[in-house]
């Protein structure tokens, strides 16, 4: 009776698996021929209760018919999942443009950073970084700024509040710092430079920024001097500028270089002829520089007129508008796209 059975379920299971159309009525179909509670899967869980004999024929026909119908149910759900794709909707014209997808990049100044980075390495410096919130130690004194110095005032310096004889804590007003800090874990000779953040308590115009990036560079042995400086500085800038560039040293004062001096390049825009944006004077103005003091080397631990060393400082940001042309230095912190997306 069994197997007449199954045979018929075989018979039943085809014959209606060819009236089958959609994936909601195969659904239904495997519940009522291959599910748990389906007469065929009754039939084999009741093998236990027939004979040896019953179940050797039972058994394998059961089995057989169960096979037969998963491979017919899997053959009609693969006809009809591709029957029921919409090939029309879901044509890829490859001629078609495509929709490029929005990319952020790097600052300008970033960009102008990694620059000088890169060229600076690749002359055997090495980068440091240091604390943009600095002590009033780091910043001013271990420079040999006096406590009398105008660069000390509210009126040029951010200072964080503080109370009683607390160390006083400001944002650093310059890369200097890292000076000290820098040739207190190291001994000569060294070649660093130090990219940074910097703050000044300022009015903003075209030219003035109180938020602004600056570089560092030091270079301390024993018997650097200002001819080292001046070949490093003129390698440097013709590398930057792709071109041939002219240093200009001019006799100035700074607290933590002696003897000290303004350094000015050879105009980029005009080629040193002479043009509105150098005042006809063929130079532009970048930065200062002049040999370490020595009491700076003592500050950092080492003894008075071992070594010599240069120091010097420039503006990332400075750089950044002579290689772009850009004439107003507040576009950079603006936060306006149309300006840093043309980078």
């Amino acid at each position: 009776m069994s197997q007449e059975k199954i045979k018929q379920i075989e018979k039943e299971g085809m014959a209606s698996l060819q009236a089958v159309q959609t994936i909601a009525d195969l659904e239904l179909w495997e519940i009522k021929y291959l599910g748990r509670k389906s007469e065929l899967n009754d039939i084999l869980k009741g093998l236990k209760g027939l004979t040896p004999e019953e179940k050797k024929i039972i058994g394998p026909l059961g089995n057989t018919v169960k096979q037969s119908l998963f491979r017919a149910f899997g053959e009609t759900k693969e006809i009809l999942l591709e029957k029921s794709i919409d090939w029309e909707a879901e044509r890829i014209d490859v001629t078609a443009p495509g929709v490029p997808s929005l990319r952020g990049h790097l600052h300008p100044v970033t960009q102008v950073e990694h620059e000088i980075e890169d060229i600076f390495s690749e002359m055997g410096f090495v980068i440091a970084d240091g604390p943009e919130i600095e002590t009033e130690h780091y910043n001013f004194d271990v420079l040999n700024i006096p406590a009398d110095h105008p660069a000390r005032d509210m009126q040029d310096t951010f200072w964080i509040a503080s109370s009683g004889e607390e160390e006083k804590y400001l944002p650093r007003t310059q890369t200097s710092p890292m000076q000290v800090r820098y040739m207190e874990t190291h001994t000569p000779p060294l070649h660093v430079i130090v990219p940074g953040r910097v703050f000044r308590n300022e009015s903003t115009d075209a030219s003035h920024e109180h938020t602004f990036h600056q570089f560092e560079c030091l270079m301390v042995g024993d018997d650097i001097s200002v001819a080292n400086f001046k070949w490093m500085a003129e390698t440097f800038f013709s590398r930057f500028f792709g071109k041939k560039i002219d240093i200009r040293l001019r006799p100035s004062f700074f607290p933590f270089t002696e003897p000290s001096f303004e350094f000015d390049i050879s105009c980029t825009l005009c080629d040193a002829k002479g043009c509105a944006v150098c005042k006809q004077s063929g130079w532009l103005e970048l930065g200062g520089a002049g040999m370490v003091n020595q009491k700076v080397f003592e500050s950092a631990g080492y003894l008075r007129g071992k070594y010599q060393g240069f120091a010097w400082g420039f503006g990332a940001t400075r750089l950044a508008m002579m290689k772009y042309k850009i004439t107003d230095i507040r576009l950079f912190m603006s936060g306006d796209l149309r300006f840093i997306r043309q980078f």
